[in-house]
């Protein structure tokens, strides 16, 4: 068979006419489309399966390619590509133009964007590694940048593949560790790739449907305190918290079916401030969701494993405080005293730093720490001491 890959042209439906295996009427029909494709990014990007020459089915399958091109030019589309009016200029006008500066931009956005269907493309090839990681390091760098890229990487032939295979090929260093740095900033890179995905609102529900965020928790279960190792975590964890940043029920549901909750506890006590800022961000957004709330307080050992964790952490920002870390303790506390159930425990558990003044010289700075942290204690009945006498801290 043919692979749309290698392209279609007017002269395939010539020979398709001459071998009689297709009617005129549709070669007309046919040739007529592809002459007028505004693309090829369908044809030229997509490795379609074709049937064999000799099938009528070919004429469907060219057609569904080039509509998909279409639908794909006017999502992505090349400015250079672009229908314009034919207007007759003169030669002095000719020159005008091509000297403006605003002429050239066109032309370099389509060179911009044909960068990019060539970057996506190498993902997927395996002839070469270093072709690969190029590609991987580049779209890592500009994928803030690349309006719908998490759909073209999405939608594009065996790319999604690729970067999972960048994932499970790091699998064998895990355990023993024997990550090196180069190996984790390349994956690392492939991980941005996939956070990219997650966040995009059209590509994030085919994302979960995939189950694709299991193939990141074995890096989440290590422990090792390497740079490598805690580079990797934190990419990882990075994939997680864009899921649960656009406060989804679905993604709420999804992760409580998996163990993010026991891994990311794991994390808040062992893990670097970092990493530990965003296995909390993760856990506050679970418990922000009355799905996840619910499930937290639904037996004792599943709070009293929470409450247990968030104190320890608690004394720890005693010693060594973070602003950052300290807000999301606060707010994760403060989302547990919406249950009943929890708010009757806290009021026996709650840690003495967060009832007197112990972080009194940050709540001063943070105004939305200061005002969590006064709700949750009136929800718990518990008396606010305000800002007065500041016990002192060692700032690091």
């Amino acid at each position: 068979g043919l692979s749309a890959s290698v392209g279609v042209g007017p002269n395939r439906s010539e020979r398709l006419q001459q071998d009689g295996t297709i009617g005129t009427d549709q070669c007309q029909r046919l040739s007529q489309q592809i002459k007028q494709n505004k693309t090829g990014v369908g044809i030229r990007y997509l490795r379609l399966p074709i049937a064999p020459l000799n099938s009528t089915k070919l004429v469907k399958e060219i057609e569904d390619i080039l509509n998909f091109g279409e639908k794909m030019y006017q999502r992505f589309p090349l400015p250079h590509m672009a229908q314009q009016p034919a207007v007759s200029q003169s030669p002095q006008q000719t020159s005008m133009l091509q000297s403006h500066p605003q002429q050239s931009q066109p032309r370099q956005q389509a060179a911009e964007m044909e960068k990019i269907y060539s970057l996506v493309q190498d993902l997927s090839n395996p002839a070469s590694s270093e072709t690969r990681q190029e590609a991987l390091l580049e779209l890592s760098k500009g994928r803030e940048s690349v309006q719908n890229l998490a759909p073209l990487i999405w939608h594009s032939f065996g790319t999604v593949a690729a970067l999972v295979q960048e994932v499970v090929d790091i699998y064998p260093y895990v355990n023993p560790p024997t990550l090196t740095a180069t190996q984790s900033n390349r994956v690392c890179n492939a991980l941005a790739l996939l956070q990219c995905i997650a966040s995009h609102p059209e590509t994030r529900s085919l994302f979960l449907e995939a189950h694709i965020p299991l193939f990141l928790y074995p890096f989440l279960h290590t422990t090792t305190k390497s740079r490598p190792f805690e580079y990797l975590r934190l990419t990882s964890l990075g994939v997680i918290g864009a899921l649960v940043k656009t406060d989804d029920s679905d993604v709420t549901n999804f992760l409580l079916s998996t163990e993010i909750v026991p891994l990311c506890l794991r994390i808040m006590e062992i893990g670097s401030e970092l990493s530990k800022t965003v296995a909390t961000f993760i856990l506050q957004k679970i418990l922000i969701d009355p799905i996840g709330l619910a499930y937290i307080c639904h037996t004792y050992e599943r709070f009293s494993h929470v409450a247990m964790i968030l104190g320890k952490m608690v004394t720890s920002l005693g010693k060594e405080p973070s602003a950052r870390l300290l807000k999301h303790v606060v707010r994760c506390y403060l989302c547990l005293s919406d249950n009943p159930r929890a708010k009757e425990a806290l009021r026996q558990c709650l840690p003495d730093q967060l009832r007197d003044n112990t972080f009194a010289i940050f709540l001063k700075e943070d105004n939305s720490t200061k005002r969590w942290l006064s709700s949750l204690l009136k929800n718990l009945n518990l008396p606010d001491p305000g800002l007065a006498e500041p016990r002192n801290l060692v700032l690091s």
